[in-house]
């Protein structure tokens, strides 16, 4: 067998940001399908949380170059 063990950690690092990705638009969707009017508000939050999640995922990526 063989590989990198960086990419193996990688993959399991990027658990945690795809899990993240998935609540942040549920509860997106959740809200403005309760209350349609807050679809302007909620957008903004969504669209900040999945960056902040998904930087978490490229951090994790550069490290798995790097180290």
């Amino acid at each position: 067998m063989e590989g990198n063990l960086n990419v193996l950690g990688y993959g399991v690092a990027a658990i945690g940001p795809a899990i993240a990705v998935g609540l942040i638009f549920a509860a997106y969707i959740n809200g403005v399908a309760r209350q349609p009017e807050s679809r302007g508000l909620l957008q903004p939050i969504a669209i900040l949380g999945f960056a902040l999640a998904e930087a978490l995922a490229l951090f994790g990526l550069v490290l798995a170059f790097i180290l």
